[in-house]
């Protein structure tokens, strides 16, 4: 596949902006960018209202509504990619952006760092819990991480706490604890190592559970004790056992296991 030209770079300035398969909003949503989340524009559609962009962190590639696109130049973006900055550890927190109060979700970057190398362009101030992006963080801290999410309900293409897929739950718990992970289920079930057996898991281990025709559909965090955290209705806990989920409200099995991945270093 040949490279798609750069015609613009951008990073959201909003608190979670909606990327869709195709330059409508009644197309389907297939992902997010949360505050702070950077991305290359590779398409303007005809009518100038929609920029299709390829997302950094994970090269996801969809389409963006034009009215809620934030370009910087080549050199800003660059040095967005160089920078040790933050990432947000709070369910919601407010950051002051050019002087006005903007609302965030966890997982949004804050464009705050100790490198004088650049003059940012824009002013930020941000009191909330963070930690430095790229500082990897063992099991007990992503548990953490991960019940934040908690009770959080299921959407499509969702990264926030307010509306959040399987993978993309997995994606963000790992994100903010150091691990960079794809954005689907199918594309994760071939990072990190590979675990032999049920028998071998161990907390913090990526499960992931397929259809009647084999394909990966859904993922999950292992815990403890036989128990699972996922996206399912809502992110919840259920059992985990050698033939998948064994939802804890009906007591029937919801998902069929297929096998594990490590993640945590």
């Amino acid at each position: 596949m040949l490279a798609m030209e750069i015609i613009e770079h951008g990073v959201c300035r909003l608190s979670v902006v909606s990327i869709r398969t195709e330059p409508t909003h009644m197309s389907e949503q297939v992902s997010q960018l949360l505050f702070g989340e950077e991305y290359e524009v590779t398409r303007i559609s005809d009518d100038r209202k929609w920029r299709q962009i390829r997302t950094t962190f994970d090269h996801y590639e969809g389409w963006i509504d034009a009215r809620q696109h934030h370009g910087i130049t080549k050199e800003h973006y660059e040095y967005i990619n160089r920078a040790e900055f933050k990432i947000s550890l709070d369910v919601t927190s407010s950051l002051l952006y050019n002087k006005t109060s903007l609302p965030i979700v966890i997982g949004s970057i804050i464009p705050i760092s100790g490198s004088e190398l650049f003059r940012m362009e824009e002013q930020f101030a941000f009191n909330g819990e963070s930690k430095s992006l790229g500082n990897k963080r063992e099991f007990e801290f992503l548990k953490t991480i991960a019940f934040r999410y908690l009770n959080a309900p299921y959407q499509w293409g969702g990264k926030s706490p307010f509306g959040i897929d399987c993978s993309g739950f997995a994606q963000m718990v790992f994100k903010i604890c150091g691990y960079r992970l794809q954005r689907d289920a199918w594309q994760q079930a071939s990072q990190g190592k590979a675990v032999d057996s049920f028998d071998e898991r161990v907390p913090g281990d990526l499960a992931f559970f397929r259809n009647d025709h084999g394909k990966i559909v859904h993922t999950g965090i292992v815990l403890a004790e036989n128990k699972i955290i996922h996206a399912s209705g809502r992110v919840r806990i259920d059992t985990l056992d050698a033939r998948g989920i064994l939802n804890a409200d009906t007591r029937q099995h919801s998902h069929e296991f297929a096998h594990l991945r490590r993640i945590l270093a």
